[in-house]
């Protein structure tokens, strides 16, 4: 019976482990918004998402650039749909007089419904939002040192109506809301005029 209990117990752990997606941008043509993903934007003005090449990149060459200048850019993975797990990506902020964050989407319905946690080298903070019908609410703040011009690991693990956001592998923030509770797209985002690349994106459910 033990060893069963083992065996099984091991073959849940392995079922989730298969469900972690990574995406490393590098099969990607450079130059073009992503296939598979809807490069958008919240709000006004004009996102630019593009796949560009960076020799600093932790997955060489390529990376996802975020370079135009919209209310809040969005870029969300296409084939996801994801109610509980988890989603993952580097970061780098390159420049920005208005902002230069680096988020991260999840349970998104569109563009304009969604939850997202951002880190702010400007502001040295991580911060989670809902928006809904377009509008960002701010729901909790933790300073954090966010460097510019040097890559990060931000994280956010999501399960029911709890959600726990982690920057360079330490809480930041714990939350608790019941906004979106069914699943959605996960994806990343920015602000304003951030210039802001990324990496090694990586979800997966449970």
């Amino acid at each position: 019976m033990k060893m069963v209990l083992q065996t099984t117990a091991l073959g849940v752990m392995l079922a989730g482990l298969a469900m972690a997606q990574n995406v490393n941008f590098d099969n990607l043509q450079p130059g073009a918004p992503p296939s598979g993903w809807t490069a958008t934007q919240t709000g006004s003005g004009q996102a630019k998402w593009s796949i560009e090449k960076d020799d600093t990149a932790p997955s060489k060459p390529n990376v996802l650039k975020q370079s135009g200048v919209a209310t809040y850019p969005v870029c969300l993975k296409d084939d996801t749909n994801l109610k509980d797990g988890f989603v993952e990506v580097k970061f780098k902020s390159i420049s920005g007089k208005e902002d230069q964050a680096g988020g991260l989407i999840w349970r998104a319905r569109d563009a304009n419904n969604y939850y997202v946690a951002r880190a702010n080298a400007l502001e040295d903070n991580v911060t989670v939002y809902h928006t809904i019908k377009g509008r960002r609410t701010e729901k909790k703040r933790t300073d954090m040192k966010v460097a510019s011009s040097q890559w990060h690991t931000l994280r956010v693990d999501f399960q029911g109506n709890h959600f726990t956001v982690s920057l360079d592998g330490k809480k930041a923030i714990e939350w608790d809301d019941k906004t979106f509770q069914e699943a959605g797209k996960v994806g990343v985002w920015t602000k304003a005029d951030s210039v802001t690349v990324f990496d090694d994106f990586a979800y997966g459910g449970r």
